[in-house]
């Protein structure tokens, strides 16, 4: 019986919050959906529709682009072959921030693929969006991506890397001291 009224306690708070939730938050949902459907197909100029003229991205390699052209020629000259989709898509931790009835902030996590330096890398990085509403329409005004730069699958390969050619080193060491020591002992 508990179980029950807590599960019915659950269903009206969740209908309560959902019938009293600002309407912008499901215009920007639809807003996410498309963006990140646009993204996964290589659509562009779909992608380009829903940014601000004057938007603002900064990636996680720490290049920032600016404007529709600028994300533009980012995507072509980087995110074309490299990015091969997401594990988990843009995320957000909770609702939007609203701040007036034209802008907010959003936040959350992501999981996305990527070919690089030939090799398959899954990459979880935290974002940071605000968007605005410019003549009725919800845009994205600027993004910031970025990664865990302690702990992140390209540092780990770096490191692997360095250990193989370490011990690389440390046994080719080793049969050199030991040829120079039989020349010497001869």
């Amino acid at each position: 019986m508990r179980t029950i009224l807590a599960f019915l306690g659950f269903l009206m708070v969740s209908i309560t919050l959902h019938a009293t939730e600002d309407p912008a938050h499901g215009e920007l949902r639809a807003l996410r959906t498309e963006i990140i459907d646009a993204i996964i197909q290589g659509d562009i100029d779909t992608v380009i529709q829903h940014v601000h003229p004057d938007v603002v991205v900064t990636w996680q390699n720490s290049e920032v682009c600016r404007g529709r052209q600028g994300l533009k020629d980012f995507f072509e000259r980087f995110g074309k072959d490299s990015f091969q989709g997401y594990k988990v898509p843009p995320t957000p931790d909770e609702l939007t921030i609203l701040h007036g009835g034209d802008s907010g902030i959003s936040f959350g996590e992501t999981v996305a693929e990527y070919h690089l330096l030939g090799k398959h890398y899954e990459i979880k990085s935290r974002w940071t969006a605000t968007l605005v509403k410019v003549e009725g329409k919800w845009l994205l005004a600027a993004y910031h991506i970025s990664m865990n730069v302690l702990d992140n699958p390209l540092l780990n390969a770096a490191k692997n890397g360095l250990y193989a050619t370490a011990g690389i080193a440390l046994v080719l060491g080793i049969g050199i001291g030991f040829l120079v020591s039989r020349r010497r002992k001869s």
